[in-house]
């Protein structure tokens, strides 16, 4: 289940910084040597700078020290033809690595802990 490019929908995901839990999308960005997942919980937050254009994809900003990937509303990014019903972004350094056994331990029931999504075009 977790393997690279899988979205899924993890309800409720327990953040590592004690956060309170609620429901998040989960992108799997990585897994190194079958022991960590390098993921990213997408958010609705755009904090691009003022008079940037960002669109669907990779944007980059390096004089502003800004980077992250928007996901543009109602846009297909998995196999199963799933999108997110707003514009959505990942950015670079919210990137998290999580290890590979607490998450199987946490979520384990597909379906109840989490519903996989597909995975990414």
């Amino acid at each position: 289940m977790f393997k690279e490019g899988i979205v899924l929908y993890i309800s409720p995901f327990y953040f590592k910084n004690g956060h309170s839990s609620k429901n998040k999308y989960f992108i799997i960005l990585k897994v190194v040597s079958n022991e960590i997942v390098i993921a990213s919980l997408p958010t609705r937050s755009n904090k691009a700078p003022a008079l940037m254009q960002v669109e669907h994809g990779c944007n980059n900003d390096p004089e502003r020290c800004f980077n992250c990937y928007i996901y543009q509303e109602n846009k297909v990014i998995t196999d199963s033809g799933f999108s997110f019903p707003i514009d959505t972004y990942i950015y670079g350094n919210e990137v998290e690595d999580y290890t590979l056994n607490v998450l199987e331990s946490i979520y384990q029931i597909e379906g109840v802990d989490n519903e996989i999504l597909g995975v990414t075009n």
